[in-house]
């Protein structure tokens, strides 16, 4: 059975539609009228062989920040509903990714129990189209709804696309990591038997 799921999300500052499959092979199509957070979510998409697709409209007359914060909501509840009731999954994931000069880690927990620590400072104010703050804020909506802990370090980089390039690989890896099913475990990896 293909662990996927199909969430829909309109208000008045967005409307975003959105698929996503955990047992995917990295395909995407994403269009969320913020072009660097467009190839953000394909670099997460391919890392990660989620199969992922994104139609996103927003008040980018305003800013992006409605956009890219509702994003991350949706994005966290369909990783939720995908993953159903956790049996079997490895729970955790955790990797380094390095790209160029900057090295990020994602370090992952998907025992419902939602918390973000985002340590990373920006070389500027903007990567790419985006306003660097907007990523802390992404990724905490992912954590909050998916019921994730979530934790990204950034030891070091001096070029904003590279430091954010991979924080987006890494967190791609590290949940593929911690959605994939296990044949070892048997109900949920928890010794209190549920997550």
């Amino acid at each position: 059975m293909t662990r996927s799921s199909e969430i829909s999300r309109k208000t008045n500052e967005t409307d975003i539609k959105l698929k996503f499959t955990a047992d995917g092979s990295g395909i995407s199509d994403i269009n969320t009228g913020i072009g660097f957070l467009d190839h953000m979510l394909i670099l997460f998409a391919k890392h990660g062989l989620f199969d992922l697709e994104i139609n996103a409209a927003g008040d980018l007359n305003v800013d992006a920040h409605h956009t890219v914060e509702d994003i991350g909501i949706v994005l966290g509840q369909a990783i939720k509903e995908a993953v159903g009731d956790k049996k079997s999954i490895r729970r955790y994931g955790a990797i380094h990714v390095p790209m160029d000069e900057s090295l990020a880690l994602v370090a992952l927990d998907l025992g419902g129990r939602p918390f973000l620590v985002f340590d990373a400072v920006f070389a500027g104010e903007k990567a790419g189209d985006m306003e660097a703050e907007l990523f802390e804020e992404f990724f905490r909506a992912v954590a909050f709804n998916a019921g994730m802990n979530l934790h990204i370090k950034v030891y070091y980089g001096c070029n904003n696309h590279h430091i954010v390039e991979a924080i987006f690989k890494a967190f791609g890896r590290a949940l593929d990591e911690a959605t994939r099913v296990d044949g070892r475990i048997v109900g949920v990896m928890s010794t209190k038997g549920v997550l």
